[in-house]
């Protein structure tokens, strides 16, 4: 059962118009998933399924790394360039070019997606909500960050309290380590935040994250709210 409740629609001129967001979603590990399979019953034991998935996942990799395409009944994987060339004559240049991996689903997934039962429930606690995040240098969204550039966010209950250090936009290393606070925030209203990327930044993807304890109400609350971007983003 997929979860969603509606949120305003800022994508749209017309002032009532209401946009899905998916919420309660479970996630699942490698871990659980052997699990799962454990209780369709199989001779395996889960040592030797994660064993495999973990084989499965190095020929993947090693065959994306080598430039080739990956088609499978889950997913089709395909490598693309993007970023302008200078005339015929031009060479790829990591300065200017960047090579992307595109994931689109198979057929499988496509199956299960139209099997999908939704059901609406209400968010009793509002948080905040990202819908767009565009980078200003570069003309990227949803997609591409660049080190020390701008980037402008669009949502809803995005407004941060200045002086309180629990509210900011952050991003969070998918990889890990520490995260990164965006501390310099050029315009803060509830529906817009643009912020200035640090100019070391890390290559690297990112989630992004606004975390304020402003809600609906015009007055800030006690609690801090979080709210995560659904997309992930790319420095470098």
């Amino acid at each position: 059962m997929l979860d969603y409740s509606l949120v305003e629609n800022l994508l749209t001129p017309a002032p009532d118009d209401a946009m899905a967001q998916v919420v309660n979603v479970r996630s699942y590990s490698e871990d659980e998933i052997a699990d799962l399979m454990l209780k369709r019953g199989t001779l395996l034991t889960k040592a030797d399924i994660l064993a495999v998935l973990e084989v499965y996942r190095e020929v993947i990799d090693d065959l994306v790394a080598d430039g080739s395409a990956v088609n499978t009944a889950l997913m089709h994987i395909s490598p693309s360039i993007a970023g302008v060339f200078n005339g015929l004559g031009d060479s790829f240049d990591p300065a200017r070019h960047t090579i992307k991996v595109n994931l689109n689903q198979g057929a499988a997934l496509r199956s299960a997606a139209g099997r999908i039962k939704t059901r609406k429930v209400q968010v009793a606690d509002p948080i905040p909500y990202i819908v767009e995040v565009k980078d200003v240098l570069s003309g990227s969204t949803n997609d591409h960050l660049t080190a020390g550039g701008v980037v402008q966010m669009r949502g809803s209950r995005l407004k941060l309290v200045a002086d309180d250090p629990t509210n900011g936009i952050f991003l969070l290393p998918i990889a890990g380590g520490a995260e990164v606070r965006l501390a310099v925030v050029v315009e803060n209203k509830p529906a817009r935040l643009i912020v200035m990327l640090p100019a070391d930044l890390a290559a690297g993807e990112y989630h992004l994250e606004v975390r304020t304890t402003y809600t609906t109400s015009p007055k800030p609350t006690h609690t801090v709210k979080a709210g995560r971007f659904n997309k992930t983003l790319t420095v470098g």
